[in-house]
Parts: structure tokens; C-alpha cells; sequence
């Protein structure tokens, strides 16, 4: 398992990529308003934050592949704690930067708590899966 900082693996960077382009694809869609009368309430409220957060994970998994899975799991969750506590301030250049897109989509905008369960458990879910990955022995030794 490559919890211990000192425990050095390399990932496979083009698996990690096509793990942040479906992330992508499944956040957009969980927020696309032509496919939210169609999820349960449940996933149409936390799908996108869950999935933000795991596309964080996959991310720095991404830009620094020979980092600890435990290092890249708390950055995330830093990162996405961060954003959110972001949320709470107000001025009109950040604001206008939020109501674009792209802005939206990354800054968000208005602080919720329950958004930042939604971080721990995609943080949770990445730092998961990939551990399940490595224990099935697919990851290069670096």
C-alpha cells in the first residue's frame, strides 16, 4: 500500500487521464439540466461536489506521480476546503469571475457544509480506489 511518504510508486499518467476525462463527463452531466429531472434528488445535489473533489485526487495523482497516495488524498482535501471557505467571500471581481462557466464550475459559489462531506468522501473514494488498484499489484514500481 503506498500510504507512507517514504514508500515512493510511480503512477501511470494516461490511466489517470482518462480517469479525469470521465470524472468530467460524469460531473458535467450530473449537472447538465437536461439530466437532473432524471437522477434521484440525492445524487443531483451531491454528485457534482463528491465528483469535484475526486477530480482534484485524480488530478494531483496526475502532476506529481511518484507522490503518496495519504499526500495527494490531503492536498485534495485542502484544495477543495479551501475553495469552498472562498465561497464565503464576496467582492464584485470574484463574483463576476463566478458567474462564468468556468468560474462556476470551479469556484462555485456559496459556502455549504454539506459540500464538505461531499470532498471527504470523493477525496476518500479516490485515495480507495487507488489503494485498491495498487493492492492488486498494477502500478509500476518507481
Amino acid at each position: 500500500m503506498n500510504w507512507q511518504p517514504t514508500k515512493i510508486r510511480s503512477r501511470v499518467r494516461f490511466i489517470y487521464a482518462l480517469l479525469i476525462a470521465v470524472v468530467i463527463f460524469f460531473g458535467l452531466a450530473s449537472r447538465a439540466k437536461t439530466v437532473q429531472p432524471y437522477l434521484p434528488q440525492f445524487i443531483s445535489e451531491y454528485a457534482g461536489d463528491t465528483l469535484y473533489a475526486l477530480l482534484a485526487f485524480f488530478g494531483l495523482a496526475f502532476l506529481f506521480p511518484k507522490m503518496a497516495t495519504l499526500r495527494v488524498a490531503i492536498i485534495a482535501l485542502i484544495y477543495c476546503f479551501a475553495i469552498e471557505c472562498s465561497q464565503l467571500y464576496r467582492a464584485p471581481w470574484i463574483d463576476a469571475l463566478r458567474h462564468t462557466r468556468l468560474g462556476g464550475l470551479i469556484l462555485g459559489f456559496g459556502f455549504l457544509w454539506s459540500d464538505l462531506l461531499c470532498y471527504i468522501v470523493g477525496t476518500a473514494l479516490g485515495a480507495a480506489l487507488e489503494l485498491l488498484w495498487d493492492l492488486g499489484g498494477n502500478r509500476k514500481s518507481a
